[in-house]
């Protein structure tokens, strides 16, 4: 792996977090909004807006990059929007760095013909 592709997967990796837990507060602003007078849902919106927009532009980015098949760039697309997926995209995707650094340096000991 390269270090723009990692670069691409670290991107990834440090926005999904916030992306999941901007969405589980904005539906929790949801719904205090229609049981309280309490109304942040203008805030959390924007916020969660933003950093969807990001998800999505390191998405498209780490999938050109790391040249993922189809399902897997699907899978990564589908946890984005699913309320508690940035964080099991976040497992997924320290995972997948963690592997390719480990198949990187057995082709450098020449452990592997990968």
């Amino acid at each position: 792996m390269d270090i723009k592709t990692a670069g691409a997967l670290r991107r990834l990796r440090l926005v999904s977090t916030p992306e999941a837990v901007s969405f589980l507060l904005l539906l929790v602003c949801s719904v205090l909004k229609r049981t309280t007078d309490f109304n942040a849902v203008p805030v959390m919106g924007a916020v969660h807006g933003m950093l969807f927009v990001l998800y999505l532009v390191f998405w498209a980015d780490a999938w050109n990059r790391a040249k993922w098949p189809l399902g897997t760039a699907a899978l990564y697309l589908v946890l984005s929007v699913l309320p508690t997926g940035g964080f099991f995209a976040d497992r997924r995707l320290k995972r997948e760095a963690e592997d390719a650094v480990i198949a990187s340096r057995a082709r450098k000991e020449g452990v592997v013909n990968a």
